[in-house]
């Protein structure tokens, strides 16, 4: 190949919203369009006849990721408009044999995704005996979450053959240039496009960068890792996390003493009793920097913290306070900008005997909660992520907002709804709440 292609993956399950990212897409700078697996599965080969009549001139990619009767499903996508087909590395050389012909008869190309194979580059290096075109070394979007890097395996398997290699996994403008100098030869995009709020612009960045060999900023479509956790969960909000991990709720019962505020940072856990206070004060010197103090104080008053404490805490440069209990001097509170939620709000305090446990695992409103633990606060409530978890939510979290900000341009440029941009009567549930007999 003469020079980098650069692909728009088209991974909706609405037909007409992809075909306008497409145009844009376009627009901006794509060489290939991608009728996503996504896409196809909700709309059939349909959404490639459409992309074919809307894009004659283009390179289109039929993603089915065929698993098997590759003759039928490499004959249907050729026949619906589509050059290049996929399949998986992880069906069987039959299959992979009978798209190969198939393809030949019919004058479509075969892909072959990597996806799910313990041993890429091993498939590589005997790959060009099967016939097929090139092959797709895709980072999936569940390793993707949890931190894993595309341009590794690219670039293993780029060692091992001399085909036509495409990468896919989260690329963005800041990684696609370094997709190219990791061996690829085709760039697949998908969500930094498809999500962005100005989709043309996006590729236009990302064509640049290709072409450019070097990296152009991009504020979203990034991938968290644990060295960055804290500036990737600062960018999102409770709701955002709660989608992510399927709905999961807040901590019921905690309210927000500074409107506006947000907090971000580690668990350091309390276990008190209402108005004990010595334990909760004593966690500010145990705090470092940044923590978030997570006190289990029964849930009632007597007050445990106040303006004292406070002072101290934003010495320390906490990030934050959590109290299953009561708090007081809240105009001080607010005076002080710590960012505050508890149960209760109380004039009067307790004395300081002691009892309780610093960085134990604590259960607030019925939720579990250990030293190290992610919390986020902020208007809606406050969220717990486990530390295990906390890098796959932040990523997912993210994903999440970048969709949202992609629909509400949506919303604004068609001015009509959300249930009419996302089609929503189409994707609600159907037959629930009918008897089996």
């Amino acid at each position: 190949m003469s020079a980098t292609k650069l692909q728009v993956a088209l991974d909706f399950v609405d037909l007409e919203r992809a075909l306008k990212v497409a145009a844009a897409a376009v627009e901006g700078g794509a060489d290939y369009i991608e009728a996503g697996t996504p896409l196809i599965k909700s709309e059939g080969l349909d959404a490639v006849r459409r992309l074919r009549a809307a894009f004659p001139g283009r390179t289109l990619i039929a993603d089915m990721k065929t698993m098997d009767a590759g003759r039928i499903e490499t004959e249907a996508a050729a026949k619906a408009g589509a050059n290049i087909i996929t399949v998986c590395a992880a069906a069987s050389p039959a299959t992979v044999r009978e798209c190969v012909e198939a393809g030949r008869h019919y004058g479509i190309d075969v892909a072959v995704d990597l996806l799910g194979l313990d041993d890429p580059a091993a498939f590589a290096a005997t790959a060009a005996e099967l016939g097929v075109a090139w092959l797709d070394v895709h980072c999936p979007i569940d390793a993707q979450m949890a931190g894993a890097d595309p341009l590794e395996q690219l670039r293993s398997v780029r060692r091992a053959t001399s085909l036509v290699l495409a990468v896919a996994g989260g690329i963005n403008s800041e990684t696609a240039a370094a997709a190219v100098q990791a061996g690829a030869d085709v760039v697949i995009v998908g969500g930094a496009i498809t999500k962005a709020v100005d989709p043309r612009a996006a590729t236009a960045d990302i064509r640049h960068a290709i072409d450019a060999r070097s990296a152009v900023a991009s504020e979203h479509f990034k991938r968290a890792s644990a060295g960055n956790l804290r500036e990737a969960l600062s960018k999102v909000r409770t709701s955002n996390i709660s989608d992510a991990a399927h709905r999961r709720p807040c901590l019921a019962g905690l309210k927000q003493l500074v409107p506006g505020s947000f907090a971000c940072g580690q668990a350091v856990t309390v276990r008190t009793v209402p108005g004990d206070w010595s334990k909760p004060v004593q966690a500010i010197d145990v705090a470092r920097p940044g923590d978030v103090i997570v006190i289990d104080a029964g849930g009632t008053p007597p007050a445990i913290w106040g303006e004292l404490a406070t002072e101290g805490a934003k010495n320390k440069g906490l990030a934050g306070l959590v109290v299953h209990g009561a708090v007081r001097d809240t105009a001080d509170i607010r005076r002080l900008g710590l960012p505050v939620w508890s149960t209760h709000v109380s004039s009067h305090a307790g004395d300081p005997h002691g009892i309780g446990e610093i960085n134990q695992p604590i259960v607030v409103a019925g939720q579990r909660i250990l030293p190290g633990d992610w919390i986020v606060a902020d208007d809606d409530g406050v969220i717990v992520l486990g530390r295990l978890e906390a890098v796959e939510l932040a990523n997912r979290a993210a994903d999440v907002l970048e969709a949202e900000n992609r629909i509400r341009e949506e919303i604004r440029e068609s001015q009509t709804t959300l249930a009419q941009v996302v089609n929503l009567l189409r994707w609600e549930k159907k037959g629930h709440g009918e008897s089996a007999g």
